[in-house]
């Protein structure tokens, strides 16, 4: 079977939402090691370090789906630039702090707040973006750009920051990474997009925060396919913890791990890159086993195999999920209304942003009783059937991708707003 013909994206506001989403992205991936560093010279403390960090984490779990409330009822761009410029600004208090040489434990985490919510804020803005610059028939394609951009963001943040701190200490760094999300709000939030009209009636915040639960409920592939990447990502931060410890005590030490983890990020920016060139007719098929592929790193570090089996493993992981988070994306903008998206988006985000913390905390405490290979066993044996299970469901084995042509994508009245 021949791989499908998907059409690119059209280039003005795509280009536009790519370059924003980009920076972003960027600017995201540069504050964890940055905020580390920070701490860790200020204090030394690692309850510090995790004071600040759980600051940050428990504002996005607790306003996601107000997120995606606001993404719905206003437009999504100017939700995405409010976010991008609240972070920049937080960003640059940061910098400007440690560049005076007074470093704050509580200061800290009262901006690591402000972040987290407008982390939440902006993250349901994305999908709402896509459909919005996008026709249907170059989604797929255009999520395709953006996982790919994520991916070598992802790759290339450590590093970027790693030269900045040698080169201009951490407190500049600050700075420069305020500067691209200021860069990032002013991109996105520039762009003219098409803006679906909401049914008729005043709906109330709160009644639309209801609705966006019952959206989700009302949609069995879509509730079962979020229980299934929570647990991807709840086994996902259980090789995020005992991955490096594996490594360091029975591999060789620290380069074991962090080829093993570049392979990885590698091979999910191939992923991404690969996802719309593939023959996928069953997208739901398609990321149920880009899911299920997942179980192989955790089992060979379970027994535990060489550096290059391990690798190899990682690689073939992150490939799936690549495919997986790229096909995804598509399916939810084509099956969900766009008065709903953001709203759906949201709680994917959710359980995402929950699991992965709670596989963190949890692998290390039970490991030291059970021993590593048990828990990494158990987490390959319960993210491979949950992933696979999910082709049990007759929605998710013969759903398809839409096309222009039938009923379900139905056209949606729409009205310019430009800014």
């Amino acid at each position: 079977m021949q791989a499908p013909v998907v059409p690119s994206p059209p280039l003005v506001g795509f280009r536009r939402l790519l370059v924003g989403r980009t920076l972003s992205v960027l600017a995201t991936c540069l504050i964890p090691t940055a905020l580390t560093l920070a701490v860790i010279h200020a204090t030394g403390s690692a309850a510090d370090l995790g004071l600040v960090l759980a600051c940050e984490l428990i504002p996005q779990l607790v306003l996601l789906p107000v997120g995606g409330v606001l993404a719905d009822r206003l437009p999504p761009q100017r939700v995405a630039f409010a976010a991008d410029l609240v972070r920049g600004l937080v960003q640059l208090a940061i910098g400007v702090e440690l560049l005076l040489g007074v470093v704050n434990i509580t200061h800290l985490s009262l901006l690591s707040v402000i972040t987290g919510a407008a982390v939440a804020i902006g993250t349901p803005t994305v999908s709402p973006l896509v459909t919005a610059v996008v026709p249907a028939h170059a989604r797929l394609r255009a999520n395709s750009h953006l996982g790919t951009a994520r991916g070598i963001a992802l790759v290339a943040g450590p590093g970027i920051v790693g030269v900045m701190v040698i080169t201009i200490g951490v407190g500049w760094s600050f700075v420069l990474t305020a500067a691209l999300f200021v860069v990032a709000a002013a991109t996105v939030g520039g762009l003219k997009v098409t803006r679906h009209e909401r049914p008729a009636g005043n709906s109330g915040f709160l009644k639309d925060l209801a609705e966006g639960w019952q959206v989700v409920r009302a949609h069995r592939w879509f509730w079962t396919n979020l229980i299934g990447h929570g647990i991807s990502n709840l086994t996902a931060g259980v090789l995020m913890t005992l991955g490096p410890l594996v490594a360091l005590r029975e591999l060789g030490g620290d380069a074991s791990w962090v080829i093993t983890y570049q392979c990885g990020m590698v091979g999910m920016l191939i992923g991404a890159y690969l996802a719309p060139r593939l023959p996928v007719s069953r997208p739901l098929v398609a990321t149920s086993l880009g899911g299920a592929v997942f179980a192989l790193p955790l089992l060979t570090f379970a027994v535990p195999a060489p550096t290059a089996v391990n690798a190899a493993a990682y690689f073939v992981a992150m490939l799936g999920l690549g495919v997986l988070n790229t096909v995804w994306q598509t399916v939810m903008q084509q099956r969900f209304e766009p008065h709903t998206l953001a709203r759906a988006d949201s709680y994917d985000a959710l359980l995402s942003f929950a699991a992965r913390p709670l596989g963190l905390s949890l692998a290390a405490p039970v490991a030291a009783t059970t021993g590593n290979a048990t828990v990494l066993v158990a987490a390959a044996v319960l993210v491979g059937a949950s992933s696979l299970g999910l082709l049990a469901l007759r929605e998710v084995r013969t759903m398809g991708f839409l096309t222009a042509k039938e009923p379900d994508e139905r056209p949606v009245p729409a009205t310019a707003d430009e800014h």
